[in-house]
């Protein structure tokens, strides 16, 4: 066991991926994506391997469970933050589903040639939100809001959570600069991955982040969500799913793919309040906003 965690500490040092990463191989099983399928496959067990990004893992998880009952084969998710999970399977050179948070690092994942673009598949939507702790202690109710004295917020880390990037471009388009330099002196953290965004509410480590609306539906006895009002919506997200280019069994990949897309796997998304189709999406917002895209993260929110 001691080999095996230094082994997967030497791959996040070369990955210059986060702890998050490490948690994702311990979920698993503890041991690299190599050992995990020969152990299972000595064992007798169909196993696939995704790499997913955390703004779909409490749904992903359950519908993967399901799965497994219902066919006998077993899906292995590593999560983390979309761009760093994709840079482990491009170094790792294995895999069979890319399943990231939003669309920005799909299209980067199909310009590079490491899905079968033929196979992509939009599955639900996402809006992006402020959320706090439930009562809202803080009395946030604005963007504005973020940036008085004293309240501590955090966001994703824009250089590869997607909802991070997402986090940059509202305070970019809305916030002067005066307004943006009081709201980066109120950052205390940036997080890992969205599942990392969520409990720095959860564990009351920040007053507020800009994460998704499905964030209160995730934990809602701790995280309240407060709505951006539409005009600072800048665009719905979505979560899409692929064939990883890397796959030793396309068929399978494939399959466990469309029962996500299918009845079964979408009725998990709605119960954890995923929105089935762009007009929810834009009905919650109260307006029709741009659907995916990509946003270029200015180089002052990458950090050295």
């Amino acid at each position: 066991m001691a080999n095996r965690r230094v082994m997967v500490r030497c791959l996040l040092a070369v990955l210059g991926a986060s702890p998050l990463t490490l948690a994702g191989f311990a979920q698993s099983g503890g041991g690299a994506p190599s050992d995990q399928g020969a152990r299972t496959k000595a064992a007798g067990v169909r196993t696939l391997l995704a790499y997913v990004g955390a703004a779909s893992k409490p749904a992903t998880e359950e519908a993967a469970r399901l799965y497994e009952r219902k066919t006998g084969v077993k899906v292995e998710l590593l999560f983390g933050g979309s761009g760093y999970v994709l840079s482990q399977m491009k170094l790792a050179k294995q895999g069979d589903v890319y399943f990231p948070g939003s669309s920005d690092y799909m299209e980067k994942a199909k310009r590079d040639g490491d899905v079968f673009v033929e196979t992509e598949k939009v599955l639900v939507y996402l809006v992006p939100a402020i959320n706090v702790q439930r009562g809202n202690p803080q009395n946030i109710r604005t963007l504005k809001d973020l940036t008085r004295p004293g309240v501590k917020v955090a966001i994703a880390n824009p250089e590869g959570v997607c909802v991070g990037a997402y986090a940059v471009e509202i305070v970019e388009r809305e916030f002067t600069a005066e307004e943006k330099e009081a709201f980066r002196r109120n950052l205390i953290n940036y997080t890992e991955s969205c599942e990392k965004t969520a409990a720095a509410i959860s564990l009351k480590m920040a007053d507020a982040v800009i994460g998704w609306s499905v964030f209160e539906h995730w934990d809602p006895e701790r995280i309240e969500t407060v709505r951006l009002p539409k005009e600072q919506v800048p665009r719905i997200g979505y979560l899409p799913v692929a064939v990883s280019k890397f796959t030793k069994d396309r068929a399978a990949a494939q399959a466990f793919i469309d029962f996500l897309a299918g009845p079964e796997g979408r009725a998990v998304f709605a119960r954890y309040h995923y929105f089935a189709t762009v007009d929810d999406a834009a009905a919650w917002i109260g307006e029709d906003k741009p659907v995916g895209g990509e946003y270029r993260v200015p180089g002052e929110w990458i950090r050295k």
